[in-house]
């Protein structure tokens, strides 16, 4: 069974979050501390986490708070950020001063760094050199490994094919993944994919962005336009899936969310759900100490995909 990790895309993000920093950071560091402290293992941010004038801002603050941890616990936790194809951004070093940028914001407290998307779709040239460039720094241990993020079975195979090449492993592909966005799951999917090539799957959105966690009967709660949109569009669509989530919940004395991240456990995917509180890491924790049995997955499974309400798909997700 997979581990969990977790993602700071809310840190420093107004527009979807409504990140305010004195109300927040305290919040935030004590989040971390708690999921560090709890066994979660892996931490997920990017150069391009946090708006407007909060831009880097989630690298920031984990960089921050992580230099204020003892070594030995830091240790214990694998931070991985990721790398935006900006179309300024060239060449085999086109990634060379954000890398450098990024490592300086997390204090130099970096193992792995991904490519953020594919630019196969809109700019062909653009990508392998950029992944050239990433691999240039796995092979000069400026970091310790290579991941890739919004990226389909197709694509995947090309790049892992590239950096086989140069005999640079792959580590790990990041998609959105849940119960809302089931995809991966499908026999010609993602999953089936990273099994037969030896690489890491990471679902980030495991919750639905919040919606996974409702019971079956809520009302839309309060948030941010943009989040209010998403509930109106998939809440009513999405009662019989938490339904089963909140009957799962009740005989595990569990919660929603433990279950729906359980779900993605059950398939070899590593969730990535986004903690701003120390009450959701304590949460996420506890779906660490039981697994869902095969009928229970089977049952999510098959409501999932039939299911017709789907979470928004990413703009930059490959095939």
């Amino acid at each position: 069974m997979t581990g969990i990790g977790f993602g700071t895309w809310s840190w420093g993000n107004q527009l979807l979050w409504g990140y305010q920093p004195d109300r927040d950071d305290p919040e935030l560091a004590a989040t971390l501390r708690l999921a560090l402290a709890g066994g979660l293992d892996l931490v997920d941010t990017a150069d391009s986490y946090g708006t407007g004038r909060f831009n880097g801002r989630s690298e920031s603050l984990l960089g921050q708070f992580l230099e204020a941890l003892p070594k030995e616990e830091r240790s214990r936790l694998i931070v991985a950020t990721k790398l935006a194809p900006f179309p300024w951004r060239l060449g085999r070093r086109g990634f060379e001063q954000p890398f450098q940028a990024s490592r300086e914001r997390l204090q130099g407290h970096l193992d792995r760094v991904q490519l953020h998307w594919s630019t196969a779709r809109y700019a062909p040239w653009q990508e392998g050199p950029l992944l050239d460039g990433l691999a240039d720094l796995v092979e000069r241990k400026a970091v310790r490994e290579l991941g890739v993020s919004n990226i389909g079975p197709c694509r995947l195979r090309a790049l892992q094919a590239r950096l086989a090449s140069r005999s640079i492993r792959l580590t790990s592909v990041q998609v959105q993944m849940s119960l809302l966005a089931p995809d991966p799951i499908r026999a010609d999917g993602l999953i089936a994919t990273c099994r037969e090539l030896g690489i890491e799957l990471l679902a980030y959105s495991p919750l639905a962005l919040g919606v996974l966690a409702l019971s079956p009967d809520a009302e839309i709660p309060p948030s941010t336009v943009l989040r209010r949109g998403l509930f109106r569009r998939l809440l009513p669509g999405s009662v019989a899936l938490r339904r089963k989530l909140a009957e799962i919940a009740a005989n595990r004395a569990a919660s929603q969310a433990q279950v729906a991240l359980n779900w993605c456990r059950a398939h070899g995917a590593k969730p990535l759900p986004g903690l701003r509180r120390p009450a959701q890491a304590a949460d996420t924790v506890q779906a660490l100490s039981w697994s869902l049995t095969e009928q229970e997955r089977i049952e999510l499974d098959q409501l999932a995909l039939a299911n017709r309400v789907r979470m928004p798909a990413n703009p930059f997700q490959s095939a």
